[in-house]
């Protein structure tokens, strides 16, 4: 999974804040002595039944991990129906814009549309605190060597930021195109965000993170003239990993496209007629 990373590891919870909040520093000591837990890096030779015994014993962690997450997260989805929250969970490369997408979203349909947002990054509330000059409600949620939001914390972050019925719930994962694609957070839709800067061949590098998504956005068109992006041969490779991702083209820095962007999630949000 993402053992590299410290992804899952037990002692390493994630903190939840407001803008403006401060973290609780705790030291945990025994007989006045901290105590910290190590690899072990004895250089001893380990027997071939050990190692098959630890790989095992790591896939079934592995699967452990991911279904405790999908409980929780179908626990998320059938809130947020109930609520007629639509929640979408955006995810992609780091740089790709999708803080900004958010804060050009917020300023000009928050008068009209109530707008939530969980902020996910390793470190700081550099994001957070953007969101909220926007002029939406937010938390941050730091996952320190974690690299993706999971559905316990999108439901601690769901309860501190108090979210209203009929409102939309925009969670930013953390920036990257692996670990996010495994753990489903409840969320209504998947959006993906990739921009012309980066290769036309991300959805066939990261295939699971453009199959398992309903929206593909190509931010930073504004960018194509100086550039050797091939658009449509971006959205033919997408195509082969998921047929049926939806997509749309835009540039939040000249706005062009984003009125589409908009016309979605607001169908998207629309309750269906019965």
């Amino acid at each position: 999974m993402c053992d590299s990373c410290g992804c899952g590891q037990p002692g390493k919870e994630p903190t939840i804040l407001k803008p403006g909040e401060h973290p609780h520093h705790h030291t945990h000591t025994h007989d006045g002595v901290e105590h910290s837990h190590d690899h072990d890096h004895d250089g001893h030779h380990h027997h071939t039944h050990d190692h098959d015994h630890r790989q095992y014993r790591k896939v079934e962690i592995e699967q452990d991990v991911l279904g405790k997450n999908n409980l929780l997260a179908e626990r998320n989805r059938g809130y947020f129906e109930a609520k007629n929250i639509l929640a979408l969970n955006l995810v992609s490369s780091p740089g790709s814009g999708k803080t900004s997408l958010l804060e050009r979203t917020i300023r000009e349909q928050g008068k009209n549309l109530s707008f939530f947002i969980i902020e996910g990054d390793q470190q700081t509330m550099n994001d957070a605190n953007r969101i909220k000059e926007a002029g939406a409600p937010v938390v941050q949620v730091n996952t320190g060597e974690g690299c993706h939001l999971d559905a316990d914390m999108v439901n601690k972050a769901v309860k501190k930021l108090e979210v209203k019925d009929g409102s939309i719930l925009m969670i930013e994962n953390v920036g990257n195109l692996i670990c996010p694609a495994m753990f489903d957070l409840g969320e209504s839709s998947r959006v993906v965000i990739m921009s012309v800067t980066e290769g036309e061949d991300k959805p066939l590098k990261y295939p699971y993170m453009f199959q398992t998504s309903n929206l593909c956005i190509i931010n930073k068109t504004d960018l194509l003239p100086y550039l050797d992006f091939d658009l449509g041969q971006a959205r033919e490779y997408a195509q082969q990993v998921n047929p049926k991702l939806e997509f749309i083209e835009l540039s939040v820095k000249t706005g062009e496209g984003m009125d589409q962007w908009y016309d979605w999630f607001k169908q998207a949000a629309t309750p269906p007629q019965v």
